[in-house]
């Protein structure tokens, strides 16, 4: 497989909406209610909301690989030296081919040269996602439990690696 990481655009939101549709009931199916699930698609990858998000600073890149898009990640500042990993997902038919690591890695690559010293990100208690960001050299900082409307929660580690 020959990737390219590039950044997305407005024009890209249906694919990443695609992706996220695909991915998140494979990802959260055993963990999440389909109706939370639901909401939470909704909620976070509407067009108004993914516009929203691009025009407030969030940085989208996008992995391609012969032409189609097969996943994406979102990152944006939250201070000068720190930065937040807001999304990354892969179609369930690319995970564990290294793509992910490569898309991870350019977020790595873009803050630092931005001047970030780390990167925190929030992953749900019992995604097996940990395990992928923990070789990654990431680490669990704390337990976060998010109101985030409509009865539900979401039950993260906020997760850091250090940038040097």
């Amino acid at each position: 497989m020959s990737t390219v990481i590039q950044k997305a655009t407005i024009a890209d939101i249906p694919a990443i909406q695609q992706i996220a549709f695909t991915t998140w009931p494979k990802a959260y199916g055993t963990i999440l209610s389909k109706e939370q699930i639901t909401y939470m698609l909704q909620l976070m990858y509407s067009q108004d909301e993914l516009i929203q998000q691009m025009n407030k600073g969030y940085t989208y890149l996008l992995a391609v690989n012969d032409a189609q898009i097969i996943g994406f990640a979102a990152y944006n500042a939250i201070t000068p030296i720190q930065y937040k990993l807001q999304k990354l997902y892969m179609l369930p038919a690319t995970q564990g081919t290294g793509i992910g690591k490569q898309l991870l890695q350019t977020v790595i690559h873009q803050v630092k040269s931005a001047g970030a010293t780390n990167l925190i990100l929030n992953v749900n208690r019992q995604n097996k996602a940990i395990g992928f960001y923990t070789k990654m050299g990431f680490q669990i900082l704390k337990e976060e439990d998010n109101d985030i409307g409509n009865g539900y929660f979401m039950n993260d580690y906020v997760m850091a690696i250090e940038l040097n």
